[in-house]
This record gives C-alpha cells, sequence and structure tokens, in this order.
C-alpha cells in the first residue's frame, strides 16, 4: 500500500483489480478538479464514489424530490427521517454556498466524466437512512435529544468557514484526530456514522473486486474515510468472511426494543383509571378531570401548531385531535395536523424544487410549505406528547387532593 505526499491518495492491489482510492472535501473545487484530472487519463475501467442509490438519484435525478408524497411520508412514519435528511443537506448546501460549489461536486464530476468515458459507477456506500438508523438505535433517549439539536444547531449556525480550512481537511492527520476526540466524547455516534461505513465501503470494493470485471478502479471517497478503509482492507486480505456476510451484517437495522411498545398503552390505561376513580367519587370531579385533559393537550398542540405558523383550521384541529389521539397510540396528533395543513395548504412544485434553499435558512424552514408541514407534525407531536404527561399528573393530583 501506497501513499502520496501531495494528495491524500492511497494506492492498493487485490485479487483482480488495483485501486486508487482518493480522498476529498465533499465541497472543495479542487477535489472536483482533481478527480476530472485522473479519470481523463483513460487508465480507469470503472470509478467507485462515496454515495448509496438513494443519495445517486439525488444527484443524477434533481426533481426527485418533487415526486415526495407527504401524504405516505406521514402515514409510513418517516416524517423525522425526511427532515433528518433535509438538516443534513442543508448544511453542506450552506457550506457550498459560501464557495460557489454544488455539494457533493466531486461525485457529480465522477459521474458525469465516467459517463463520458462509458465507463461503470460503483455505489460503495451505505444507504444514508440504514445509517442514520444504527445512529439513533445506537444511543440513548437522552443524546437523541443531542443529536436532534445538533441537526437544528447545523441550520440555524451562521458561522463562516474558509476555503483554507475545507481544504485542510484532506489532511489525515487532523482529520484522524478530529475523529479520535469524536470516539471519545461519543463512541456510540462514532461507529455506525464513520467506523460502519468505512467497513462497508472496503467490503463493497472487495466484492467488486471478486467479480474480476476490473483491472483498475478509482474509488472517491471523503478524506476521513480514507485511513478506515485502507485499514480494513488490509485487516481483512486473510479473512473467512466473505464482503457480501459484511455487507449484509452492516446493513441490518436494529431490533425495536419491546417494551417501549407497551408504555403508551399503559398511560391510557392510567388516565382512563383515573378518570373512572373521579366519577366513581362524584359526577363533577369527573368532568372537571376531563376538562384537564382536553384544556391542556389540546392546549399544548395547538401551540405546537402555532409555533409551526400552521393555518388556523389546523391549530383548531390541533386543539380537537391531541385529547383524542392521545387515547389511542395507533394514531397521533402529529399525523392528524400534517396532514390537515397538508390538505389546506397543498405544497406547490416550486416549494418542492426550493427545498435545498430554503432549508438553509432558519426562516426557509416556515416559509416553505413542505418543510412547514414537516414542522407541523414535529411540534404538534410534541406538544401532544407534553400535554398528556402534564395532564396526566395534573389528574391525578386532583384526585389524590379530593
Amino acid at each position: 500500500m501506497q501513499n502520496s505526499e501531495q494528495e491524500p491518495l492511497i494506492n492498493f492491489k487485490l485479487n483482480h483489480v488495483e485501486v486508487d482510492l482518493l480522498g476529498t472535501a465533499h465541497i472543495s473545487k479542487a477535489s472536483a478538479d482533481k478527480v476530472k484530472e485522473m479519470l481523463q487519463t483513460g487508465q480507469y475501467d470503472c470509478v467507485a464514489v462515496e454515495l448509496c442509490p438513494s443519495r445517486h438519484n439525488s444527484i443524477v435525478n434533481p426533481d426527485a424530490l418533487a415526486k415526495m408524497d407527504l401524504f405516505q411520508v406521514i402515514k409510513e412514519g418517516k416524517a423525522l427521517m425526511v427532515t433528518a435528511n433535509l438538516a443534513l443537506g442543508a448544511f453542506q448546501q450552506r457550506m457550498a454556498d459560501e464557495f460557489g460549489i454544488k455539494p457533493g461536486a466531486e461525485m457529480r464530476m465522477a459521474i458525469d466524466i465516467a459517463a463520458e468515458l462509458k465507463i461503470p459507477v460503483l455505489l460503495i456506500d451505505r444507504e444514508i437512512t440504514t445509517t442514520l438508523k444504527r445512529v439513533y438505535g445506537n444511543v440513548p433517549w437522552w443524546q437523541k435529544m443531542n443529536l436532534a439539536s445538533g441537526l437544528l444547531g447545523s441550520v440555524v449556525s451562521r458561522q463562516k468557514v474558509t476555503e483554507e480550512e475545507i481544504e485542510r481537511l484532506k489532511e489525515g492527520d487532523i482529520l484522524e484526530s478530529t475523529f479520535a476526540q469524536f470516539a471519545e466524547e461519543a463512541e456510540n455516534i462514532y461507529l455506525p456514522l464513520v467506523d460502519e461505513r468505512d467497513q462497508y465501503m472496503a467490503a463493497r470494493i472487495q466484492q467488486e473486486d471478486l467479480t474480476g470485471e476490473y483491472g483498475r478502479m478509482l474509488a472517491v471517497v471523503g478524506a476521513g474515510h480514507m485511513k478506515g478503509i485502507g485499514n480494513y482492507i488490509e485487516k481483512w486480505r486473510q479473512d473467512e468472511e466473505g464482503p457480501e456476510q459484511k455487507i449484509a451484517r452492516l446493513d441490518q437495522l436494529p431490533k425495536p426494543k419491546r417494551w417501549p411498545r407497551f408504555i403508551p398503552w399503559a398511560i391510557v390505561a392510567l388516565i382512563i383509571a383515573g378518570f373512572a376513580v373521579g366519577f366513581s367519587r362524584n359526577a363533577d370531579l369527573g368532568l372537571q378531570l376531563v376538562w384537564y385533559w382536553i384544556v391542556i393537550n389540546g392546549a399544548l398542540c395547538s401551540l405546537g401548531a402555532l409555533i409551526a405558523l400552521a393555518h388556523p383550521l389546523t391549530i383548531i384541529g390541533a386543539f380537537v385531535a391531541a385529547p383524542i389521539t392521545s387515547l389511542n397510540p395507533t394514531i397521533g396528533a402529529g399525523m392528524v395536523t400534517a396532514a390537515m395543513e397538508t390538505w389546506l395548504r397543498k405544497p406547490k412544485v416550486q416549494d418542492f424544487s426550493h427545498l435545498r434553499q430554503d432549508t438553509t435558512h432558519f426562516r426557509g424552514w416556515w416559509k416553505n410549505r413542505v418543510t412547514r408541514v414537516l414542522l407541523v407534525f414535529i411540534l404538534c407531536t410534541l406538544g401532544s406528547a407534553a400535554g398528556t404527561y402534564i395532564a396526566g399528573f395534573k389528574i391525578f393530583e386532583s384526585i389524590a387532593t379530593t
């Protein structure tokens, strides 16, 4: 294995294919130019890129977001995942806007030049949805809140980053020290976000090598993944486990724990039991407890809709829906209010086409009808959840003091 001193480049030979592993910065014009320069030498039979099928599709089919079915997204419980993807994309887009270059320009360059040379493009990264789910499933509940606030912070932050600092990201020692500190502070995030993807991309390169179809490959990956991929390639040379088994293991989604499923039903049972106790003592107390439930739950859910700048009818609908849906764990207030908002303010084609730009600004999330629906879903869900617990405590406090 050889390293280039001038460029973040590693060269190694597998059974059939010789690989040039090029490290890039994802919003660097110099990186895009280097990809073009290397491919146009005509020495490569294929180019492997740090993309999964969905991210590749967003590059070759930029209008894919316009085909998103919001009702389906909400119905299938994918609203949070779509929001996370938009926040991640917004951060990269905002960084790219500072330097006048599109996010992932080196990947776009690789795809375009490969089409000109008529050589295949190999997608070697793990699906981003799988990675996010493994990150989410690998952290405790309190750290999940940190992840959410971190994503929000990436959108709100206006800190400037110089192009020199971006170029320095290609220096292996800086990246390694940065990741090492990250691993010490949050290893359960680092493993699925970085280390597992190093393994995945190494396994995909091995998998393509076993086909025997290529003599020389250019692999374009983020500089931060270079050392990990190279190390795993070397480590696995004599490994009995094949790349297919490694990929299948890394693609497994975390199994949901069973006990959290019973919590909503237990809460419903407690609330209904509280109503029953109240009415058994006297009708006035029972009605008072029901009133607490309706007002607190409905008001907080409506507050969430109001913060999201939802349609007035959606805000009213939130007040009506929350006390009812909170007693039925199979449907959430956020689903109802998001569906209402989508129906009342149906997103236009321009809302979908402007998603990438609008999400780079804090106000844009409220301006764009697509992201506003997502905000309605999230904030109404949080409001209803808070209302459930606060109203529940109020109900049992009233029973205890009466």
